[in-house]
């Protein structure tokens, strides 16, 4: 047994001197992930109007894809510290993968809404697995590579996801790409191991699925000031992206006139701006002051947002886009170093539960709210109710910091 120690100690020992591999690898993995949920969610859509699936039944089947991510968000979060994300991711990917593989033989919107809600309950097992450890691995490298979490994600999900389903329409037919769909999915569990056994899970409390402990969990909100800092943010950016993704096409052809795919380039580069962001903003977040990066975040998406509800002209619209993902971006660099520090403190499967909870229900306050709004005030004004929330959290950044020197 001796003997087996210094093996052991030089193995741990290289996974700690090297958490920019591991990193690596797991943002391979997680650009995969991204990729093959946004491969299904394009060719969803197309074989829901395939089977002719009307108004009512495209917004149950759109629902369903979120319903059980809220609710099995907060379990996922306990499962992962209980028994690490590389089982839990390993569940969720297979029961997900053998439903698509189903996918075939689905003859009604009725049935694919019903396997949607199926895949739905099993997706947080995966999210809340990667959040958990990238919010470990951002401990270990900093806040410069704070980013690459989501940016990878996106870029698989909404920039390559669509150009591979088309492709594999035009290859294969619907069939024959949701058996790629579910190979895919296959695939990632063969290659989690290789990230997620670097997992460390947390020995001072061993936690296990209960309801005492996922009150707990959600009690964390008021005990912890950070952390309730960084859910109500990470609520409120998923809210406007949310709402701009939505409406902006609207508000594009309506007021401004723009043909579909002019309207949809709006999108386009939001999620651009955005992406790059968080890419290559992360390592001045690490030089700057926290604050003051937070600050600036702040200033660009508040003026992003007067700029959108503003706009007269196409350039304004255009410009708005584009500062508001910046924004956006800077944000979501600083709240995902938020969320590590005190995963740090609490266990990450605990925060990664949370975060994966707070930013879709963001996201479905943004639809539903935002319209109720948009339908009474105009949708334009909408951005200047928004713009007045991101105002508050600057205001307030910069009392904590009045109150902080006066103190000194």
């Amino acid at each position: 047994m001796r003997g087996a120690e210094p093996l052991v100690a030089r193995t741990v020992t290289t996974d700690l001197q090297d958490p920019r591999g591991t990193l690596l690898g797991f943002l391979c993995l997680n650009a995969l992930a991204g990729l093959s949920v946004g491969v299904a969610k394009v060719i969803l859509s197309l074989y829901a109007v395939a089977l002719e699936a009307d108004a009512l039944a495209l917004g149950l089947i759109a629902g369903a894809q979120s319903l059980g991510l809220l609710l099995m968000s907060l379990p996922a979060g306990v499962l992962v510290d209980q028994y690490g994300p590389l089982r839990l991711f390993s569940i969720g990917t297979l029961a997900s993968g053998a439903l698509y593989l189903t996918m075939p033989w689905i003859d009604s919107a009725t049935l694919l809404c019903l396997v949607m809600l199926l895949i739905s309950f099993f997706m947080p097992l995966r999210i809340v697995s990667l959040s958990a450890m990238f919010m470990q691995q951002i401990g270990r490298v900093g806040v410069g590579m704070a980013g690459w979490f989501r940016a990878t994600h996106m870029v698989g999900m909404l920039l390559l996801g669509p150009l591979v389903a088309a492709w594999l329409l035009d290859g294969l037919g619907f069939a024959g790409s949701y058996v790629a769909i579910g190979a895919t999915f296959f695939l990632l569990v063969l290659l989690a191991p290789g990230v997620l056994r670097h997992y460390q899970r947390p020995r001072e409390h061993v936690r296990t699925l209960s309801l005492a402990e996922l009150k707990a969990q959600v009690a964390l909100l008021g005990s912890d000031g950070l952390l309730r800092q960084a859910c109500l943010r990470e609520f409120c950016i998923q809210a406007v992206n949310q709402f701009y993704s939505f409406f902006i096409v609207v508000i594009a052809i309506q007021a401004f006139h723009f043909d579909t795919a002019r309207a949809a380039g709006l999108i386009s580069a939001q999620g651009s701006s955005y992406v790059l962001a968080l890419l290559g903003m992360g390592a001045l977040a690490a030089r700057l002051d926290e604050r003051l990066f937070f600050r600036g975040g702040c200033a660009v998406i508040i003026g992003a947002l007067l700029a959108l509800g503003a706009a007269t002209a196409a350039p304004t619209l255009w410009l708005g886009a584009i500062a508001l993902g910046l924004g956006l971006g800077m944000l979501q660099i600083v709240n995902i170093s938020w969320f590590a520090k005190v995963g740090a403190r609490r266990g990450q499967g605990r925060i990664a539960g949370l975060t994966t909870f707070v930013g879709p229900a963001g996201a479905l306050v943004g639809s539903t709210l935002g319209g109720s709004l948009g339908n009474a005030l105009g949708l334009q004004s909408v951005f200047y109710a928004m713009a007045a929330v991101f105002g508050v959290f600057l205001l307030g950044s910069l009392a904590g910091s009045g109150r902080a020197a006066g103190k000194t």
